[in-house]
């Protein structure tokens, strides 16, 4: 993408951010939305069973797993979620896929950011392609958050080159047939992503947030919330920080 058309882009999706809201899912009303938001996209791309424990497990309750809502004007567009996996606490849907690898990670005293269940509303998708940025930035954030030193991608083949493309992301594991519960094709990817961070804000401003985004989003205080917590986006807030440091120099 040349530089004109990278700006462009990039202007296009700090616009889009303007209108979103992430909120952390936690009650059982706002769980059952989550569960509606994959079942559409499970649907969608035609993985099965869509019933049960397929939509909503007890995964989504792990001490190190967080489940966020991305809102586009006060609707529910898309939803993720995403595991902090450690050596002490190795949880993760990846892991139940290819242990051996992310054993491996974890063995040499790596910590990870797992982002799966990835769902987004087909019908508004066809509208927003963007949504796929839109979200994933939570895996951004949490990657920074908790200083991570790896952020993975388990997706379809064909999803891959979307990973190497936009995070840099390594292969670790190469495409696999049937894999885990959906009987699908999976690979595994690895973005480096403190060696990345720097490049990919450059390139792609609207993954960068303030740090009391991050505290919001991933702080233990939402324990105390009766009611989720809307966190706004701040990336345009962290553009006008560094362009100011910048100037200053």
């Amino acid at each position: 993408m040349k530089a004109e058309q990278q700006n462009r882009f990039s202007e296009r999706l700090l616009a889009l951010l303007d209108h979103v809201e992430y909120r952390r899912v936690e009650s059982g009303e706002d769980m059952e939305d989550v569960a509606r938001i994959r079942f559409k996209a499970y649907k969608m791309a035609d993985i099965l069973p869509l019933s049960g424990t397929t939509l909503i497990d007890d995964i989504d309750f792990d001490s190190h797993a967080y489940v966020f809502g991305i809102y586009f004007e006060e609707r529910l567009i898309s939803t993720v979620r995403v595991h902090h996996v450690t050596p002490q606490h190795r949880v993760s849907s990846s892991g139940s896929i290819f242990g051996a690898e992310i054993n491996g990670f974890l063995d040499a005293g790596m910590s990870l950011i797992d982002p799966v269940r990835l769902a987004a509303d087909p019908e508004i998708l066809k509208e927003m392609p963007a949504i796929p940025y839109l979200t994933l930035r939570v895996a951004t954030m949490a990657s920074e958050h908790f200083d991570v030193d790896r952020c993975l991608s388990l997706v379809k083949p064909q999803h891959a080159a979307f990973y190497k493309r936009v995070f840099d992301a390594d292969t670790i594991v190469s495409p696999q047939k049937n894999c885990g519960a959906y009987k699908i094709d999976l690979t595994l990817l690895a973005a480096r992503v403190r060696e990345i961070r720097p490049w990919l804000y450059t390139r792609f401003p609207f993954f960068d947030s303030e740090p009391f985004e991050r505290r919001m989003m991933f702080g233990d205080s939402l324990e105390t919330q009766h009611t989720p917590l809307t966190i706004l986006p701040t990336a345009r807030l962290a553009l006008t920080t560094q362009s100011r440091s910048r100037s200053q120099a």
